[in-house]
């Protein structure tokens, strides 16, 4: 892998945003710091595999609740598109809030694994967005 040091980064900077965007990702050092720069569009692929997974689960008064799976947010509301819609404003309001303290939180030993989750809603940056990638299985009521 081709590390360039951070004199040379600032140097040929256009240049090096030039070559982010449109052919690769760039690595460079700063003392002993490793960084990545790269474009959003690549990083939201990079992200794919990461799903938003939920279940969903129909209560005795016709309500829907739906259980995001790899965060502990849950919705209800009275048909499984509305609960969908609230729980995909949830993410975004948790990740908001997530990335506001991003130290804190993703250094929690119970909230570091949902690092993926809120950088791809931040990159996605709509509810209805998130909410079209929230895939749902039913769960026993």
């Amino acid at each position: 892998m081709l590390i360039m040091n951070a004199t040379d980064v600032r140097k040929d900077w256009s240049a090096v945003i030039d070559n982010v965007v449109r052919i690769k990702p760039q690595f460079f050092k700063r003392t002993r710091d490793c960084l990545m720069l790269t474009d959003v569009r690549f990083l939201l692929t990079m992200l794919s595999a990461y799903q938003f997974t939920a279940t969903i689960y129909k209560e005795e008064d016709n309500t829907v609740t739906i259980s995001l799976n790899e965060i502990d947010l849950v919705e209800n509301a009275e048909t499984e598109e509305l609960a969908k819609q609230q729980l995909a404003e949830s993410i975004m309001e948790y990740a908001e809030d997530y990335y506001d303290d991003f130290a804190y939180w993703s250094s929690a030993s119970n909230r570091v694994e949902h690092v993926p989750y809120v950088i791809k809603a931040l990159i996605l940056n709509d509810a209805q967005q998130i909410g079209e990638q929230i895939v749902c299985q039913s769960g026993k009521s």
